[in-house]
């Protein structure tokens, strides 16, 4: 699978381990493909412009899916979410994960950097990746509503 990850520069706080870093070469470990958008280190950015990023490569067909990283996972979703087509979810639990691909068929997952430790960050996005969409008739007809 193709993978596009972004982060603001909270990806790159101290103390290390860097998380956006360690979540693309968790990523390629697992056999995907990791498309990055950027930011490539702390400098303070302005996280609207890769989640915009990570959007459109998602839209155009880069990827089939985006990995988003903020201080919280909230702004990251609330910009992705601006975009038709795109279904972001911010998750900080293993339910979250799960019920936003079977239940939403979320095509980006937002993580808080300063809340979730960096395990936490890969088990979630393990979950979010190895669940389906479940299909099911109620949750295709809600997703189509939402474009």
């Amino acid at each position: 699978m193709r993978i596009a990850v972004g982060s603001d520069h909270a990806g790159y706080e101290d103390p290390p381990p860097w998380y956006k870093p360690a979540i693309m070469e968790h990523l390629k470990s697992r056999g995907h493909e990791v498309i990055d958008c950027g930011t490539n280190g702390p400098e303070s950015v302005d996280y609207p412009d890769f989640a915009g990023k990570v959007c459109q490569s998602i839209l155009s067909g880069e990827a089939e899916r985006g990995v988003l990283m903020c201080g919280t996972g909230i702004g990251v979703g609330i910009a992705a979410n601006r975009y038709k087509g795109i279904r972001a979810a911010t998750c900080a639990t293993p339910d979250m994960a799960r019920l936003s691909r079977e239940h939403n068929n979320a095509n980006v997952i937002c993580l808080g950097r300063r809340i979730l430790s960096l395990d936490k960050c890969i088990q979630l996005i393990d979950i979010w990746l190895d669940t389906p969409f479940s299909g099911g008739e109620r949750h295709t007809r809600r997703v189509e509503k939402m474009g």
